[in-house]
């Protein structure tokens, strides 16, 4: 589905575009998402409607049948990358688990502003993008995800969420289909 409208009140939510994981292997080119972001941030801002930036600082505690992390991360693993062009308006939310809602103030941030739709990009596609999708789906934001602004360490993985499972809880759309959507000014 092509993405079709945005509602007044609509943020941006940036995924994990963070030194530790924009330096991951991707299946798209991480830089291409950073400077897309970019673009859809400097829209949202020149409009008056918030940016989220998230960042993970950590993992749930639960067991699973990954590979154990091991050791400590680096000090900068979780610095936004340069290419956002972070402001001081921007809403910073850090993150401990896949999603930016569980565990974060991020749905009050997101009300408080009486938000109602969000946009997202990001890395990863079928984790970080994927879950904070589901969440904002079944808490009532209307969610649109900007396909070209997300990419996975998983080609298949990326595959999937875009086809499969964002069509079942988003619309989808490019960085210049939601720029073309955007309201000219914040209500």
């Amino acid at each position: 589905m092509t993405a079709t409208t945005l509602d007044p009140r609509t943020a941006l939510v940036v995924i994990d575009l963070q030194r530790g994981i924009v330096a991951l292997p991707t299946a798209h080119p991480a830089q291409e998402v950073v400077a897309r972001s970019a673009r859809l941030a400097a829209a949202f801002r020149e409009r008056g409607l918030p940016v989220v930036l998230v960042n993970v600082a950590g993992v749930a505690p639960g067991r699973n049948e990954g590979p154990a992390m091991s050791g400590s991360l680096p000090a900068d693993w979780a610095v936004l990358v340069d290419g956002l062009d972070a402001q001081d308006s921007d809403i910073r939310i850090t993150k401990h688990q896949w999603g930016a809602f569980n565990g974060t103030a991020l749905d009050m941030e997101l009300r408080r502003r009486g938000i109602t739709q969000i946009v997202l990009a990001g890395i990863s596609t079928s984790i970080g993008v994927e879950s904070t999708a589901r969440t904002a789906h079944e808490l009532g934001y209307h969610v649109t995800v900007a396909t070209d602004a997300v990419t996975d360490t998983d080609a298949e993985s990326h595959t999937h969420s875009v086809t499969k499972i964002f069509p079942r809880l988003a619309e989808t759309g490019s960085t210049d289909e939601i720029l073309a959507l955007l309201p000219a000014a914040a209500v």
